[in-house]
């Protein structure tokens, strides 16, 4: 399969080892998955869960106002399910008959992590959609910040569900060039070393 990205194992590998000796809150991600491990099945942990790292990686949103955690617990509640399945699964077999259900499921993120309170009361984050989603599933849902999607020139400001149904095709793509050619640490996946590099080449600039 052919991308317009430059996927060769060396330039993501040396994306990633960038991240890594820069971004010192790492920890959180770490933090956060592993609470989501131990708190899967019960929606309401798990939403404090992704608090952790959504107030964190996503500060710059929510210093605005927050998302109602009862609402997030809800949207968890209600797609556990269908998250369990997902959770279980790789970017590698995400596929065309995977996308409406996708579509749901990120709407109805959208809606659970809209801002509730303040001036920008009712403000939705694609962001922070991403972020859940790959803390809930980290196999299979990308991550993704404004600079990134515009990177790969799939910003969200219209059509945000469409737009990420766009940027998951780019990262299978991606995943199946270095399927045998990246070096995954333990406990890591092959999305977050690419989101690694992703951040150190459209967010930070540092490669």
């Amino acid at each position: 399969m052919q991308t317009k990205y430059k996927v060769d194992p060396e330039t993501i590998q040396a994306g990633s080892d960038a991240f890594r000796a820069h971004e010192k809150r790492d920890a959180i991600y770490k933090v956060s998955t592993f609470l989501v491990d131990h708190s899967w099945g019960k929606p309401a942990d798990m939403a404090d869960a992704l608090g952790v790292l959504l107030l964190v990686w996503n500060n710059a949103f929510y210093r605005y106002g927050l998302f109602d955690f009862y609402e997030l617990e809800n949207v968890i509640r209600g797609n556990l399910v269908i998250l369990s399945n997902f959770r279980k699964r790789d970017i590698l077999d995400f596929s065309d008959k995977d996308k409406e259900a996708i579509r749901c499921l990120f709407a109805a993120f959208l809606d659970g992590l809209k801002i509730v309170d303040g001036d920008l009361k009712g403000r939705q984050s694609p962001v922070s959609v991403a972020k859940a989603l790959h803390l809930l599933a980290p196999g299979f849902f990308p991550l993704w910040d404004d600079k990134i999607a515009r990177g790969y020139q799939c910003h969200y400001s219209v059509d945000p569900d469409g737009k990420y149904l766009q940027f998951m095709d780019i990262s299978r793509e991606m995943a199946e060039e270095l399927s045998t050619g990246i070096r995954v640490p333990k406990g890591s996946t092959m999305l977050k070393v690419i989101d690694e590099y992703n951040y150190a080449k459209y967010t930070k600039g540092w490669v």
